[in-house]
Order: structure tokens, then sequence, then C-alpha cells
């Protein structure tokens, strides 16, 4: 299959390094020019804990494929919530009739964007709970061992048999993918998990597991997802409170991935780049004002990562 990984930072890295390592044809997408110079100097070079190694995989700027466009059978969307729309419009003389595009993002809602450029049934939504971290342009780090997974779900009703194809080929490149006729649940499981940890972990410059041992934890960690269970079951997702609070805390756990820094901790501290919390604890506000639900603690952790992004002059 004719892979191209759209959005090729530390998720796009970790699942281009195991797509192409179970021989599929990967190629990433990129709009960071550093990063793309790194890569195609050097290779992506990967650490997983045990070995660093290189592998060689081609990366373009959009434009370059669209002046010398390849058929692509799937894409997987890895980009940061804010350039979502942008890079969907540079690669959308790519995304011919046969092309899926499989969502992979952090948040929720970006489907409103993607059927912008996209044809329904050739959509599909998922989530993940692999981990990986960028040590530098070019260099890829997966921490967490083996135990992330892929959950992913068709937009439209009469292509499931595509994305049954979809989790078969993550699968068998070791990304445990699985379809799901919920994937909204999923989804809104990973969002508890993003939303408790990514804004707090950033706003303490803390790991998972340096915030999960503090004293107050556990209250901010249920009353945040108390908010997203609110606002799921608004939208007829069904979470329960007590199921939720324990799955986001085995993120805590240093010998699995507590030793972790979120994606909003590496964008804001470590690269200096403005956040996609709009889209994680940010909509959750919106949603609950839309819903006459209170969310306090979304909307804090929302305000505050914008102050910091002042404060440090993210870009």
């Amino acid at each position: 299959m004719k892979i191209a990984i759209a959005g090729a930072g530390a998720m796009g890295g970790r699942f281009g390094y195991m797509l192409s390592k179970a021989g599929q044809d990967v190629i990433l997408i990129d709009q960071w020019d550093v990063h793309i110079a790194a890569i195609r100097e050097h290779g992506l070079q990967v650490n997983d804990g045990d070995v660093i190694e290189t592998v060689q995989l081609p990366i373009y700027r959009p434009e370059e494929l669209v002046a010398n466009p390849v058929d692509i059978d799937l894409v997987i969307l890895f980009t940061k919530s804010l350039q979502l729309e942008g890079m969907l419009q540079a690669i959308q003389p790519l995304i011919q009739a046969q092309t899926s595009v499989l969502c992979l993002l952090n948040g929720i809602g970006h489907e409103t964007t993607i059927e912008k450029y996209v044809s329904k049934e050739n959509i599909f939504l998922g989530c993940t709970m692999w981990t990986a971290g960028l040590e530098g342009p070019g260099k890829v780090k997966l921490p967490g061992g083996v135990n992330g997974y892929v959950v992913l779900q068709n937009l439209h009703s009469e292509s499931k048999q595509t994305a049954l194809r979809i989790a078969e080929v993550l699968s068998t490149a070791g990304l445990h993918a699985r379809y799901s006729d919920h994937v909204l649940y999923e989804i809104y499981k990973k969002a508890c998990a993003n939303g408790a940890t990514n804004a707090v972990c950033t706003l303490l410059e803390a790991n998972l597991s340096t915030f999960g041992e503090t004293t107050c934890a556990e209250t901010i960690v249920r009353t945040t997802v108390g908010e997203y269970v609110a606002v799921a079951e608004a939208e007829g997702v069904d979470l329960d409170i007590d199921a939720m609070t324990d799955f986001v805390k085995t993120a805590f756990d240093p010998a699995g991935i507590g030793g972790h820094y979120p994606s909003t901790y590496q964008d804001l501290i470590l690269m200096n780049r403005r956040t996609e919390v709009d889209c994680i604890n940010g909509i959750i506000a919106v949603k609950g004002e839309a819903y006459g639900i209170s969310t306090p603690y979304c909307a804090f952790v929302t305000e505050l990562i914008h102050c910091k992004e002042e404060i440090l002059g993210a870009i």
C-alpha cells in the first residue's frame, strides 16, 4: 500500500517508521524545512529506548508532490490541529477517488474540517494511544514499549470494508489497530487522557509521572474527566467517570509512559510553538457553554496555556 504520512513529526515519524519496516511503501509530507533537511541528509533517526536506528524515508513539502504527483492509497493525518486545514489545502490535488484519509489527530471535531477537502466515503476517524517525542529535527523517540493501539471507523456507512483493510495494514506493522462501530467513545476516552494531563504537565513543566505523584493530581484528573463525561453524554457518548479516571491514571506509571512529556509540552516548552489546546480543553469549554454544562477546569487551563504562549512568544 502506498501510504503518505501528512505531518511527519513525532507520531508521524513513529507510524512512518513502523509501517516502512513492515514493508509498506511510505512517504512523509511535512512543512518544517529544518526537519525535512535533516531527514534527507541523515535519514529518520529513531530511538526506541534500546537502540537508535536510522531509516531512509522519502520526505517532501506538499508543493513538491503536487508538482510531481504520485498515486496514494492512504493518507494518515498527523499534523497539529492548527496546521490541519493548511495541509489539506496543500495536498488536495493528491487526494484522488481511490485515496483514503485517516485522521489520528488529538482532539475532537476534526471531521468538520476534513469534509471540506475529502469526500465523506473516503474519510476515516480514529485515535491512537501510541506515544512519541521529537528529540530534534529528524530525531524521534519512542517511549512506552509496545502497549499502544489504534481504533478507527469509517465516516460513511458503506466504507466499512476499507476501514477493516486499513486496520489490517496498521496491525501488520505492529500498531495494534482495530475497527470500532463507536469510535467517538474511543476519541472521547483519549481526549479525557489528553485533557486531564497535557495542559497541566505543560504548565507545571513536568512529565506524566511527576504530575501523577502530586497530592492534587487525583482531584485535577477526576474533575477534568467529569467535564468531558458531561459533554460526551450530551453528544450521546456514554463514559463512566470512574473508569475514565482510572484510565488516565495508568499513564502515570513510570514503568510505562510515565516519563513521557505530552505533546502540548513538546510544542510549547521545547519547540516554542502554539499548541492545540483549543481542540483538547478549549473545545470542551465551547461545547459545554452550548449545552449549558459548567466546564471551569477546561476553560481555565485553556486560558492559562494561551497566557503562557503569549509570555513565551510562541509562534
